[in-house]
């Protein structure tokens, strides 16, 4: 009988495309691993995402039933418990998509040095991602640090590798014994005084197909329009699958491959498919910041903002955070994100600008709350996005970029659809039309926003 093998999950909750599944399954009986471990995203996961994580791991619980492979959960320090669970089944080897975050690498590192020094198989692979971050290189053979020429670059490369199939199901040997396992209600994700998650529950169905069903309604329904209707909130023109790509329940790959497939077959979806395709490559950059400049969680890209005199004020951060700041874009925004766990991007982009400009509160202070609250939080994007519109980041927006919160609520939501949803209240999308006074004016804000800024 073959030795059995273990496959470690973290954020790549699937079984389809996953490669260190497909490697540990040929070698023989395996079994799943997942450790809830606060130090595996660098800090513990936010509240939203703590929810997501429950129904993800639900839904990986059945694929893997499918397939024989029973699923471990255990709660502490990761590479303990993979040493443990090793030990236990006389593992042959263990297997796991790699990481790119500082901490993840440091990590994963350690682990295989510690495997192999026991004799076993350790073998990481790709596997959230279109290609690895040191594989896009400048001519030189170094590391971009704008996204245009990334882009490029990644391009060039070619088309990314197809997708694997899932693995076939395996028995399990009669001679390994059933492992003892945590239950996912041992871990208490899911919130229960106060019970706030009834607008994730509306938002995101728990459904074993839910992400496919999705992704299908999206390429049917949306994306020969994509390139237009991807800044419009009001008519649901992006595709929402952030949080599954977040978590690894869809492999960039898959949904790469799948768009390709469907533009062949409707030419008419060309323009929206290559719009929508740049945004899986701006995913893999902001990984790539991240990889390339390992200080990015705690140090802004552009050294000349190290010493930015950002403002301290509680009260203008728990308004904007409780979307009360007077201005019904910003606010319904925020509403939107405490609601469902998510914003639509164009709204981020204004939202972010206005923390960090117009009330010129620190980038870091938003990115923490937007970590707890987003149900598609992820340690590399979420950072990065902050510091490219506070204007610190790598290829960041302009420092004289200000979004305008009134001009960009009447330009993207000209029916007033998306605030008719989110702040009913408000009568427009002016200043104080939601019968919340503005916590700053307009013109002042941005005034002295491009002051301080043009001082670096």
């Amino acid at each position: 009988m073959a030795a059995a093998q273990l496959v470690l999950y973290r954020r790549d909750l699937r079984t389809e495309d996953h490669a260190a599944l497909a490697h540990a399954m040929a070698a023989g009986p395996t079994v799943a691993l997942y450790v809830l471990d606060d130090a595996a995203d660098g800090r513990p996961l936010g509240s939203a995402a703590r929810w997501w994580l429950h129904h993800a791991l639900t839904r990986l619980a059945s694929r893997l039933a499918r397939l024989g492979v029973p699923l471990v959960l255990r709660r502490g320090d990761q590479n303990a418990w993979v040493l443990a669970l090793a030990n236990q089944l006389r593992a042959g080897g263990v297997y796991w998509s790699r990481r790119y975050t500082p901490w993840g690498i440091a990590a994963d590192t350690a682990l295989k040095v510690a495997l192999r020094e026991r004799g076993l198989t350790a073998e990481s692979f790709t596997g959230s991602h279109l290609s690895e971050p040191w594989s896009v290189q400048t001519r030189q053979g170094g590391w971009f640090k704008v996204f245009t020429s990334f882009y490029k670059a990644a391009l060039a490369q070619g088309e990314p590798a197809m997708p694997l199939a899932e693995p076939s199901a395996q028995v399990w040997p009669e001679g390994l014994a059933p492992l003892a396992r945590e239950t996912l209600n041992d871990w208490r994700l899911l919130p229960i005084a106060p019970e706030w998650a009834a607008g994730l529950r509306q938002a995101w169905p728990a459904d074993l197909g839910a992400s496919e069903d999705r992704f299908a309604r999206f390429i049917a329904q949306a994306l020969v329009a994509y390139r237009d209707d991807r800044n419009r909130p009001d008519v649901g023109g992006t595709s929402a699958l952030s949080p599954y790509l977040a978590f690894g329940e869809l492999s960039p790959r898959q949904i790469w491959h799948a768009v390709r497939h469907a533009t062949a077959a409707e030419p008419r979806r060309k323009d929206g498919a290559e719009a929508f395709l740049r945004e899986l490559v701006w995913r893999d950059f902001s990984t790539n910041l991240l990889y390339h400049f390992p200080e990015l969680p705690v140090r802004p890209f552009q050294e000349k903002f190290h010493a930015f005199p950002w403002r301290q004020d509680a009260a203008a951060l728990v308004a904007w955070q409780q979307g009360r700041t007077g201005y019904p874009w910003i606010d319904a925004g925020m509403r939107q994100l405490r609601a469902t766990g998510w914003m639509h991007n164009r709204v981020r982009m204004g939202v972010a600008s206005f923390l960090t400009k117009h009330l010129m509160l620190s980038w870091r202070a938003g990115e923490a709350w937007f970590w707890d609250t987003l149900v598609d939080a992820d340690p590399a994007q979420n950072i990065a996005n902050w510091q490219w519109v506070a204007g610190c980041g790598a290829d960041a927006a302009p420092y004289f970029r200000i979004f305008n919160p009134i001009s960009q609520g009447e330009k993207f939501d000209p029916c007033g659809r998306y605030l008719k949803r989110w702040q009913p209240s408000a009568r427009g999308y002016d200043a104080g039309a939601a019968g919340i006074s503005p916590i700053v004016a307009h013109k002042d804000a941005r005034e002295r926003a491009l002051a301080a800024f043009a001082k670096l």
